[in-house]
């Protein structure tokens, strides 16, 4: 791959100024790639999180995404795609991704010795029926058609221990308790009418209370 097109100006500048220029080509021209390795494949299938930046105008946005491992799914040699979740209704991912496609995003582990992989891509919003059975639970899905897939080192990332998984991912056979915040009192008359129903018939006389 060609470096020209991945370094902005201001990244030039710096790279000039640390003497960087000749690592930073190596590393655009190198270790950059858009498809996925099988290295790549294997720590993005099983990851249960990642990060993902988005933008538009001056609506920077930077958000974590978690699941089951398996929840970032290769359908492509390029190709990713991801469940969007219940949430809070900000759609401030979402809502970048509607009106500018560009997102980068984040692969690591916490252990200390796995490579962080990069990606900078074009996203896509989807409900289509077919794309929501991949993923159970899913609000919508994510594709992304990834144009610059990098590794970089894990140094500076501590060692911390994963010591159990998240209730609140929805799994087959499973329900997922309800998040705190929407049992706030000052959150509760706020939420959508299918959040009312559903605390309401777990809990009728916990929700009049809130409402009194």
């Amino acid at each position: 791959m060609e470096a020209r097109g991945f370094y902005h100006e201001g990244m030039l500048a710096l790279q000039e100024r640390a003497d960087g220029r000749r690592l930073a080509d190596f590393l655009a021209t190198s270790a950059r790639h858009s498809e996925f390795s099988e290295r790549d494949a294997a720590q993005i299938t099983a990851a249960s999180f990642f990060f993902i930046a988005s933008s538009h105008g001056d609506h920077p946005d930077c958000s974590f995404k978690g699941g089951d491992p398996g929840f970032v799914k290769i359908v492509g040699p390029s190709t990713l795609e991801f469940p969007d979740y219940d949430g809070n209704l900000m759609y401030r991912t979402l809502g970048n991704i509607a009106m500018n496609p560009k997102v980068g995003l984040l692969f690591m582990g916490f252990d200390g010795k796995t490579y962080r992989i990069r990606i900078n891509g074009d996203a896509s919003i989807h409900r289509d029926a077919e794309s929501l059975t991949r993923h159970h639970g899913a609000k919508a899905v994510i594709r992304v058609e990834c144009r610059d897939i990098y590794p970089n080192c894990p140094r500076y990332v501590p060692d911390l221990a994963m010591t159990a998984r998240s209730a609140y991912v929805p799994r087959p056979g499973e329900t997922s308790p309800t998040p705190e915040w929407k049992t706030l009192p000052a959150v509760v008359p706020h939420l959508p009418r299918s959040d009312t129903q559903a605390l309401t018939s777990s809990s009728p006389d916990t929700i009049g209370q809130r409402d009194a």
